[in-house]
Parts: structure tokens; sequence; C-alpha cells
């Protein structure tokens, strides 16, 4: 290990670290895992980010991860590193409850594809990771699992729906984590979580099922690690309709450095043009990037919002009317069960004729086709990842308004419709110390170059503060 290296303690070594050291002998995965486990055991009852926390599983998995290393025959790039999974990404002979107490807890017959990729690699699953009901929420509320919260604050939410995956990367439980996205249920929560976080071109990394916009993507501290984990999640697997055929990215190529921003046309969106407004501390945040990005050589151009809350409407009161028909066929006794708020949103769809429910869809490729000709113009487009920071845990919403659920999400949801990579990292923090995020999107298939700008803003933005620690046990902690 590097000098830099040897000066952390096992649980925040990166994962290609983590790799070299156990080929050299220096580490082994045991060790590794043991740490992680205490780590946990010192913040989870703060954050409550895990669901079927296994500590004996996952030291059976580095033990055999141990013995391979040994015999100097290691499965792949994941070999005994720890790794969490969301939980609605099924893994096999777990229940897959969505976040809901509506949900019959059955055992999944079979890993989703990264689930798959990231057993067949020697991952040591950890654990999988909270989220809200249905996914449908940007917070941690959820009628199944305990309130997830933000390590920088226990008081705000850590965001949502990938809410246990961002609270556990800013925790630091391990190096890798996965969630998904479909709306900016990654970037959400890396923003508020201060971390980083690639969602991927649709099909980029397979996933079951798959759906208009919905996309897994790698959680870390670090964009060297998400760029590791790309290797193993983007490889290919059939049960994915929706994949793109595979390439084989050179991913460890991620970072080209400071040169990479030269010349770069990119384009600052700091207005979505729908939903709730930017606050000051964000929007200033956002523009001291900008600045770092011009003085490393980038052309950097304002450009005019794109959506409309006609586009955030129509997609907002589509997923209402999908909520509400699969709410339908629960029995009065399950829907009970929902987060009332969840309720109120889909049952608000009940009234809603053809016509209606014909025109709110169509906002899908509205939106697509705005989003896909305002970046033409540029290579990439930096933005808020939120207009605000993080909110009250308790909340479902910044709003805490079912009829108004997604005000939040204006820059994050045309990533989705137009199937274009963007990322989110730590640009700065507010006077109470949350964090704020970054995104930083390019064009439809330019995974690997959104890693690599990412790296480079990296190298150049502000100094970041130290990772939150868990409070003193002396301290009341908040169930």
């Amino acid at each position: 290990m590097d000098q830099q290296s040897s000066s952390l303690a096992l649980h925040e070594l990166s994962a290609p670290t983590l790799i070299d050291a156990y080929r050299r002998g220096e580490l082994s995965p045991v060790e590794v895992t043991q740490a992680v486990l205490g780590h946990i055991e010192r913040w989870e009852h703060h954050i409550r980010a895990l669901y079927l926390h296994r500590p004996e599983l996952a030291l059976q998995q580095a033990r055999a991860s141990e013995a391979r290393w040994r015999r100097g025959a290691p499965l792949g790039a994941l070999d005994g590193v720890p790794v969490t999974i969301k939980e609605n990404i099924a893994t096999r002979g777990d229940p897959t409850p969505l976040g809901t107490a509506a949900t019959d807890l059955v055992a999944a017959i079979a890993d989703a594809p990264p689930a798959a990729r990231i057993r067949e690699a020697g991952g040591v699953l950890i654990a999988k990771t909270t989220m809200p009901d249905y996914g449908m929420l940007s917070s941690g509320l959820s009628s199944f699992h305990q309130l997830a919260r933000n390590p920088w604050d226990l008081g705000m939410t850590p965001g949502g729906s990938s809410a246990g995956a961002g609270a556990a990367a800013a925790a630091g439980y391990g190096p890798l984590h996965i969630g998904t996205d479909i709306g900016g249920s990654l970037r959400l929560p890396a923003g508020w979580c201060g971390i980083f976080t690639l969602k991927p071109s649709l099909g980029r990394i397979p996933i079951l099922p798959p759906y208009m916009g919905r996309a897994a993507g790698p959680m870390t501290r670090c964009v060297a690690d998400s760029a590791w984990f790309m290797q193993v999640l983007s490889l290919p697997d059939p049960r994915d309709s929706m994949s793109l055929p595979y390439q084989d990215i050179p991913w460890r190529q991620f970072d080209h450095g400071v040169e990479k921003l030269k010349g770069l046309r990119i384009g600052l969106l700091l207005e979505a043009g729908c939903g709730l407004a930017v606050e000051p501390e964000v929007r200033a945040a956002v523009e001291q990037a900008a600045r770092l990005f011009e003085r490393a050589g980038a052309v950097v151009a304002p450009m005019r919002p794109f959506m409309t809350q006609a586009m955030l409407d129509g997609m907002d009161h589509f997923w209402r009317m999908r909520s509400h028909v699969d709410m339908k066929t629960l029995p009065p006794h399950k829907k009970a069960k929902v987060l009332p708020y969840i309720q109120q949103w889909a049952d608000s769809a009940a009234g809603v004729d053809g016509e209606a429910v014909f025109k709110a869809y169509s906002q899908f490729h509205e939106t697509r086709v705005a989003t896909v000709n305002a970046c033409r113009a540029f290579d990439y487009v930096i933005s808020p990842t939120s207009p605000v920071p993080a909110f009250p845990a308790a909340l479902p919403s910044p709003t805490n308004d079912p009829l108004r659920p997604l005000e939040h999400i204006g820059f994050t949801v045309p990533f989705n419709m137009s199937e274009q990579p963007a990322a989110s990292i730590n640009c700065g923090y507010t006077a109470h110390g949350l964090p704020i995020g970054l995104q930083i999107a390019g064009q439809r298939f330019d995974d690997l170059g959104v890693l690599q700008v990412s790296r480079a803003f990296e190298l150049i933005r502000d100094t970041q503060r130290p990772w939150p620690q868990p409070p003193s046990e002396a301290l009341h902690h908040v169930d």
C-alpha cells in the first residue's frame, strides 16, 4: 500500500487498494471485513442504513476469498472487497420487500444481474441497503425499514430512493455500494451525502426488471472506486431486454488528470425550468465549481432551462397512475400498510381518464427531446444535483406535499429520460455543514468521459471536509 493508503483505517481503503494489498499478501479479506463490520457496529444504530445485515455470512464469504487469494486464484476484480447492494436488487434466497410493509416476503429465486456480477467477481456482500416504499421517495422514510438518516447530520435525510446506500457510503461501510435511479435516486442521495455516483447510460449496467429511465449505478466515496466497480457491473446479462450491446470499455483509464478539461465545452445550467428554486448556497457552490472548470481550461457557457413544469407534472401524473394501478391489486389490509403519503399520491390518479394518461406519458418523450437538443452544443453539462440541500429525515419529500412530490428532481430526471450518463460529486457545503452535489452529465454512451471529467473535478475542487464519524456512545442517539 502507498503511504496515503497506509494512514487510512481498513474500512476506508479503496477497492483497487484492497485488491493490490490482497495480491501482495499485505492484507486479508477477513481482517478487512472484520474492520468494516466493527465500524458498522459503531454507526448503524444511528443511521439505519442496512437490511439483512448478517455479519457471520459476510465473514464466511471473506474466509472463502482469503483461501482463494492464498491459492493465487481470485475470482475477479472484487474478490474480498466489501460491497452493499440496494434492497430492490434481488439476491438469491432473500426477500425483496421494496421498502414497504405491503409486500409479501418471498425469497428471490435468482440474483438480479448486478448481484450476480458481484458474486461472480468475489465481492463480499456485507448487507443490503434500505429504501423507501416502492422507491418512490427521495428520502429514507419507509413502512418496512427503520428511518434512514444522514451521517453528516442525523436530523436530516440521506436522500432516496437509494437511501441506505448513500448513508452507508458516507459513513464508510466499505468502498463499494450499488443503488438504482429512475428520476434521481442515485444522484440525490449522493449529493446530500457528499459521495460520488454515476447514473450510467440506460442499459450500460444490466438490471432486472428493466424499465424506462431505470438505471443501476455505483455509489462510492471517490471516482476511482466507481470506475473500478463499473468494470464488473457493466458486464453483459441477457435478462435485461433494454441493455446496451456489451463494450469492453477501459474503465481503469478514468484518470486523465486536469488535462481532460482543457478546451471542453461545458454548459452551466443553474435553473431547472421547473420545480423548486435553487437555494442561494447551492447556486454559489455550483458557480464556484464552474469557475474552477474555467481556470482549468474549459469553456463554460450558461444554458437556458429546457425542462418545463408541464414535463415534470406529466411524468409525475403517469407515475401516479402506475402506482395507483399497482395498488389496486392489493387487498385493503395490505394497502393500508403503505405509507399514507404514497397512498394519497397514488390515489390522486383514480379519476384520471385515458386521454390524460396519454398526454402525461407523452411528456417523457418531450423531456427526452428537449434534453438532447439542449445538450447538443456541449461536451458536458454541469448543474446542481438538487436545488436544495438535505431536508429533515422524517419528511417524505422537501415539500412534504403528496400533490407536489417531485419538485426537487428537475435537474436529475431529464437525464434518465434522455438516457445520458450523469454523475453527482460533492462541490461544497452549506453553512450548517451539509454537502452540496454538482451534477456532471455527458452525451449518451460517454460514461467513461463523465468519469474522467468527474475525476478532473475531484482534483481541482476546494478542500473536502473529513468524513463524518460515529457519534460518541456517550451521546443520546436517535432511534
